[in-house]
């Protein structure tokens, strides 16, 4: 404590006090300060190679290089990648397996339709008409198309997506153009197709997972000169022509559809919809007639036809010759009359193609037959016309009942606002008696209402 005094007060602390001296040992509070440190280190012990209470988890990996990865760790650290990277080629490989068979079956298809589709139609595919052949004129512009057409081959069908594969064709009497759509089952997505399996399997409304060709054909029906360019002079032989042209037909409805889609068909499509289904005789049981007048399908069902039915089997689902739309018309525009023919069938597994030919082939030659013998007695085409002036008179009665309501809802606007301007007019006191008139108004008629149903 004197050395904190002095050192207040100025004193003079002495510098020779030894360690020892009672002056430091009899300072407590600094006990500890008064031996110097030592600087010597303090010396580490050597790992122990032995075992100790922490195990193996003090054992220390011996140093490797930076690119060493193989001595600092092992493939079984990575099993969770393994998997993933196992899934995804498996999944990889299917999808490219899928996609092959896919095109596969598109190009099995196009080879076997190719000679029908040429030999019927001069332009075939989406490539267009080739800048060398479009100067030629007759007979060579005819041979130049074939040569073109036969040199695209397989592409003839173009791929929209890896399970629709589409062609296009024109350049045939009586027919504008035709459009064919294939449409494949998904089989480069598995899961894709067990759920639609799945999903159509306890939906009814649910379409099939199943390989299947449409197509449609859309006569001219007098049209040409809506699509042809006209030539030179072509105006005046027009003129000299009868007013309905060689290529058109009356209008009806008629199809030969399985009796498994019937019940599909008919709820699908407002066109057949129209029709009345009968049996015939001449037609294979699984088979049947869906038209508006017995006198059509003596027209339509040839031999020939009858026999190319019978050849496609069960694969065939629908032939449909039809001049009303898929859906129900909303306007009086969609109740125009617009011609086309219809075919769908199930392609085959195998992809043999031998049994479906003929009815394609009759159905590129269905217009023909059309333009040549179907001209029916008016009775028949009064029936006919019959169910479309129904849906007519009932699209304009819906439209007289919507153009009635606008105008009530009008009346009641102009209403509406011609009292809202009256009542801003008034004062408040006005204002209270003229919403207690309209409120004994609304009272009486009420009491009117309720003693007229009395």
């Amino acid at each position: 404590m004197a050395s904190v005094l002095n050192n207040l007060f100025g004193g003079k602390a002495s510098t020779t006090a030894s360690p020892d001296s009672p002056q430091a040992a009899g300072d407590p509070d600094f006990a500890d300060f008064s031996q110097a440190a030592d600087p010597s280190p303090v010396p580490i012990p050597p790992a122990s190679t032995s075992s100790n209470t922490f195990g193996a988890a003090q054992t220390l990996r011996p140093y490797t290089k930076w690119y060493r990865i193989d001595e600092r760790h092992s493939l079984s650290e990575f099993k969770i990648e393994g998997v993933i990277l196992s899934v995804v080629s498996v999944v990889l490989l299917l999808h490219l397996f899928g996609a092959r068979l896919n095109r596969n079956k598109a190009k099995k298809w196009i080879q076997a339709h190719s000679a029908p589709l040429t030999s019927e139609f001069a332009s075939v595919g989406f490539s267009g008409v080739p800048l060398g052949v479009a100067d030629k004129k007759g007979d060579e512009l005819l041979q130049a198309l074939t040569e073109a057409n036969a040199r695209q081959g397989d592409d003839l069908l173009k791929e929209k997506s890896l399970f629709e594969f589409a062609t296009y064709a024109t350049g045939r009497a009586n027919v504008a153009f035709l459009d064919v759509q294939l449409t494949l089952v998904k089989r480069f997505s598995p899961l894709t197709v067990l759920f639609e399996t799945v999903f159509g399997f306890f939906m009814d409304s649910a379409p099939k997972t199943e390989d299947v060709l449409e197509a449609i054909l859309y006569p001219f029906d007098g049209r040409e000169a809506l699509t042809v360019p006209g030539l030179p002079g072509a105006a005046e032989l027009r003129e000299l022509r009868s007013k309905d042209s060689k290529s058109a037909f009356d209008g009806f409805v008629w199809a030969i559809v399985h009796k498994e889609r019937m019940k599909q068909v008919r709820e699908d499509r407002y066109d057949v919809s129209l029709t009345v289904t009968k049996d015939h005789p001449k037609l294979p049981n699984w088979l049947t007639v869906m038209t508006e007048s017995a006198e059509i399908t003596d027209a339509l069902l040839t031999p020939e036809l009858i026999k190319a039915a019978e050849l496609a089997g069960d694969h065939l689902e629908y032939l449909i010759v039809s001049d009303q739309p898929m859906e129900k018309p909303k306007t009086l525009n969609e109740t125009t009359p617009r011609k086309r023919i219809f075919l769908k069938y199930r392609v085959p597994s195998d992809n043999d193609y031998t049994n479906l030919v003929p009815i394609f082939q009759c159905f590129l030659r269905l217009t023909d037959r059309l333009v040549q013998g179907t001209r029916f007695r008016p009775e028949v085409l009064r029936k006919v016309k019959a169910a479309r002036e129904t849906t007519i008179k009932q699209i304009q009665k819906a439209d007289e009942e919507e153009r009635a309501e606008e105008r009530a809802q009008e009346r009641e606007r102009v209403k509406k606002a011609k009292r809202d301007q009256e009542l801003n007019a008034l004062d408040a006191k006005a204002q209270k008696k003229f919403l207690e008139r309209e409120r004994e108004k609304e009272m009486k008629r009420g009491m009117k209402k309720q003693t007229m149903r009395a």
